[in-house]
């Protein structure tokens, strides 16, 4: 309880200090920050090469129509071989925009790639796992995820934007601190964000013992098995759109 008051007070303090930021900008920060953001971004279209080529031939292909739903995120979204025929049901279908490896900070620099394109009605994001393996803290994850939400919410302010919380794996036990407090503080400022949601797939994979459910994932400890996302299918199927 003390960790989630702290991170919505630390979440406060944060968006106050943007908003004052943008009543008062001053340009060479500005032009430095826009600077920063369009190196990053042409380092991750580098890195991230292969996975975006693919994503642009599927859309060659086939083209979604809009108003479907977006699932974007990192491996555990990508692996999720049996996510249109699971969601079939959704108008407008679903869309799976998943690249393995992922951070939430490659999510909001492709948001408009990987999700504003296609003009969903909603997105669901699953990552922020990798960011913290990779050493970020969760108020660092916090400020990816806002991106990615601001960066949604400038073209298409009409679309819920759904947080899948970051789950318990056992290859990542030792981070579940850091875990719990990112959840803490995105789901602190879901509660700010009109018309969005933070769904907890966390509490639902931990065992009586309060340990990740070892049957729910593959022999890396670190990927979910079909158990594991049959739970999940229960968990988010009831967030969508209905026929």
């Amino acid at each position: 309880m003390k960790t989630a008051l702290a991170a919505v007070a630390l979440l406060t303090a944060a968006l106050a200090s943007h908003a004052q930021s943008a009543f008062f900008p001053q340009e060479s920060e500005t032009a430095a920050a826009e600077a920063a953001s369009a190196r990053d971004y042409l380092a991750a279209k580098e890195r991230w090469h292969n996975e975006l080529a693919a994503f642009a031939r599927a859309d060659q292909e086939r083209f979604p129509a809009p108003g479907g739903v977006v699932f974007v995120g990192s491996s555990t979204v990508r692996m999720w071989t049996r996510l249109s025929q699971d969601f079939a049901r959704v108008p407008g279908g679903v869309v799976n925009r998943g690249f393995g490896g992922s951070t939430l900070a490659d999510c909001s620099l492709f948001a408009r790639d990987l999700v504003v394109r296609y003009k969903p009605r909603q997105v669901m994001v699953y990552a922020g796992d990798n960011d913290l393996a990779e050493g970020r803290t969760p108020l660092q994850v916090l400020d990816s995820f806002a991106r990615f939400a601001n960066a949604v919410r400038a073209e298409l302010p009409d679309t819920r934007i759904s947080f899948i919380s970051v789950k318990p794996s056992p290859s990542r036990e030792q981070l579940m601190p850091q875990i719990r407090e990112t959840n803490h503080v995105i789901s602190a400022y879901l509660n700010l964000l009109p018309n969005s949601e933070f769904i907890d797939v966390y509490t639902p994979m931990l065992g009586a013992d309060g340990r990740p459910r070892a049957e729910l994932f593959r022999g890396d400890r670190l990927h979910m098995t079909d158990e594991g996302y049959r739970l999940w299918h229960s968990i988010i199927a009831p967030h969508l759109p209905n026929p």
